[in-house]
């Protein structure tokens, strides 16, 4: 049965990340992998893109990878994030798993689960996500939603 990450896991998790490598992201600005991934880029992370069928293209200032396995060998890779279909799921942590150096996080984006390929990431030593996205989280934990109106439950005193 899948745990349920904590605040303080997802805090953890946004606070040591570095680069992001979005798996399924689109060029397209008003498609929500398009919209994560740039807003993740404008917070300061780097952001890998893949996408078989852009790549080569030039999307936040890096280049667009047909796969994982084309990111070049030594490159950290923070997290995996997954855009692409749960069936797609199983295929995408095979090829995390062989980076070098290892992610640290498989983060499968809202509607992505795959209970299979979370526990073959986690016996290798990963953290995995479901059914979540990073935008939200970090929004929601570093109290940016309060601003439209949204309940985060983090206390501030910023104005």
């Amino acid at each position: 049965m899948e745990r349920a990450p904590s605040d303080a896991d997802l805090r953890r998790i946004l606070t040591a990340a570095r680069c992001f490598a979005c798996v399924g992201v689109s060029p397209n600005p008003v498609r929500p992998s398009h919209y994560v991934a740039r807003y993740l880029s404008l917070k300061g992370f780097r952001v890998i893109p893949v996408n078989p069928g852009h790549a080569g293209q030039a999307l936040f200032g890096e280049t667009v990878r047909a796969g994982l396995d084309d990111i070049p060998q030594g490159t950290r890779v923070d997290v995996i994030d997954i855009f692409r279909r749960s069936e797609a799921v199983p295929d995408i942590v095979a090829a995390a798993l062989a980076l070098v150096p290892l992610p640290s996080v498989i983060w499968m984006q809202i509607g992505v689960t795959h209970a299979q390929a979370a526990a073959r990431a986690e016996a290798a030593g990963l953290t995995v996500i479901q059914n979540r996205c990073p935008k939200i989280e970090y929004q929601r934990l570093f109290g940016e939603l309060r601003m439209a109106g949204f309940a985060t439950g983090v206390i501030s005193s910023k104005l």
